[in-house]
């Protein structure tokens, strides 16, 4: 029973991870299209911040005074922080192969990004070898992990039984060990000599 169900999770968990490959270029795409909106609106923050003479930083400096300067203000800020950010992943999952994507969660985290992916993501065959690896290892980590719950819940449902065993059980009384007669150095008593009997003479 439980290597079935060790199988069954090691299925679930191949399955799951198979459409990894997959999932991570329908993210690329929109990372792309994310990275390609954001440029244009740093682009005409920092033309317009030039035609001032300004900086990107004096610019944004400028950006206060007001309660709606200083929100704008920070909206640029973490507009410019997240464009930097996403520039930087879209430029390695461009470098990496779809092999080397599977060790790049971390580049696919994005909230807004991964939200919309998921909506829209429609799965596919594994047929591609990232997919077949991806598969390969989800497999081998559900089964594995499947079998460890399995352990872990079995030994807590039998507890109880044990310990009702153990309870009902009878010690029984220790036996006292026979201790030998020790041996003496002793010679053995001299048998006394009666007077006036006889040996017999063989």
């Amino acid at each position: 029973m439980i290597r079935i169900l060790a199988l069954a999770g090691g299925l679930l968990g191949a399955g799951f991870t198979s459409q990894y490959p997959e999932f991570a270029q329908q993210y690329l795409q929109r990372l792309a299209g994310q990275v390609d909106a954001l440029d244009i609106v740093v682009a005409d923050f920092e033309a317009s911040a030039m035609r001032s003479g300004l900086t990107r930083s004096a610019a944004l400096a400028e950006l206060s005074g007001t309660p709606f300067l200083d929100d704008r203000q920070a909206d640029l800020r973490r507009t410019f922080r997240r464009h930097a950010v996403l520039t930087d992943n879209l430029a390695s999952l461009r470098a990496a192969g779809p092999l080397a994507r599977i060790t790049m969660p971390h580049r696919i985290a994005d909230p807004a990004i991964f939200a919309a992916t998921w909506r829209d993501f429609s799965p596919a065959m594994p047929l591609t070898v990232a997919g077949v690896t991806s598969g390969t290892v989800g497999f081998v980590g559900g089964w594995a992990l499947a079998r460890v719950l399995l352990a872990a819940a079995l030994a807590l449902l039998l507890a109880p039984l044990r310990r009702r065993r153990g309870g009902g059980r009878r010690t029984a009384a220790p036996v006292p060990p026979r201790f030998a007669k020790a041996p003496t150095d002793d010679p053995l008593p001299a048998i006394p000599r009666l007077s006036g009997v006889r040996r017999n003479q063989t």
